[in-house]
């Protein structure tokens, strides 16, 4: 009989991504992680050495543990957390499973330092519309769920960067900003090695909203329509933040599962 902690990579593929998705604790040991250093979308490195230390602060979490094969060090894993209160699985088959099944995986090469806390931090410009919407969404969702984003003036970008350890983003003369056509969100997908085709249908949505360019997507005006709605309903940058997250969950789940569903009144009539 199967255990009843296992989830396969084709489970957990359809949960990342979601607001609700689990945690994600990658304790792949050095040579492993050399061999292939990318990471599942969303996940963090641990060791599993002082696991004392760090399994009581996923207390009523739900945990997803990754080794190199879904074996003793994340089994092992799960059971300490488990024991500390977390509702801890083990990723069937472990990282090669995932990497095998041709899953999305995340490149680290242009990863952000992390703060003490394990964060990377951001910083762009204040009043957000559109892309510096987008680009917190795909990296809470897709890269680091405890991102931490500072919205500020646009003339005090730079300084704040340079005073706080933060990285720029879409503003002009940095790394991680428009591209000729394709927008930051564009290059965010692009550097993070985020294949997905879902993503890649919400970024044609994005670009189209965010450079003027409706024609790319049906609903680039309907995602600009409700950004800008968004920026009026709310005057602190970090509750159009929250409000916006779940702007785009629905857009991503609209692009991975319902595109191709039609509506219609009243429901089963016919011609």
């Amino acid at each position: 009989m199967p255990s009843p902690h296992l989830i396969t990579p084709a489970q957990l593929a359809r949960r990342i991504g979601l607001p609700d998705a689990p945690a994600l604790i990658d304790l792949r040991i050095a040579e492993d992680e050399a061999a292939d250093p990318r990471l599942l979308p969303g996940s963090r490195r641990a060791t599993h050495g002082d696991i004392a230390d760090w399994a009581p602060t996923w207390r009523g979490r739900a945990v997803v543990l990754i080794c190199q094969k879904g074996q003793k060090l994340s089994q092992g894993a799960a059971a300490w957390l488990r024991h500390h209160g977390a509702g801890a699985e083990t990723l069937d088959g472990g990282f090669l499973a995932w990497a095998q099944a041709g899953l999305p995986l995340v490149s680290p090469a242009r990863m952000p330092p992390r703060d003490a806390k394990g964060r990377t931090l951001w910083v762009t410009r204040a009043r957000p519309k559109v892309d510096r919407i987008a680009c917190p969404w795909l990296i809470r969702r897709f890269v680091d769920p405890e991102a931490v984003f500072l919205f500020v003036a646009p003339s005090e970008v730079a300084a704040v960067a340079e005073r706080f350890g933060a990285t720029p983003f879409d503003v002009e003369g940095v790394f991680w900003s428009h591209r000729g056509p394709l927008c930051t969100f564009d290059a965010m997908l692009q550097e993070f090695g985020l294949e997905l085709p879902a993503l890649d249908h919400l970024a044609r949505i994005v670009r189209g909203a965010d450079t003027a360019e409706p024609g790319l997507a049906p609903e680039a005006a309907g995602l600009l329509a409700a950004s800008l709605g968004l920026s009026r309903l709310h005057c602190d940058d970090l509750a159009q933040l929250e409000a916006g997250m779940t702007l785009y969950d629905a857009f991503f789940r609209w692009c991975r599962d319902a595109a191709q569903e039609t509506h219609n009144w009243p429901a089963g009539r016919t011609a």
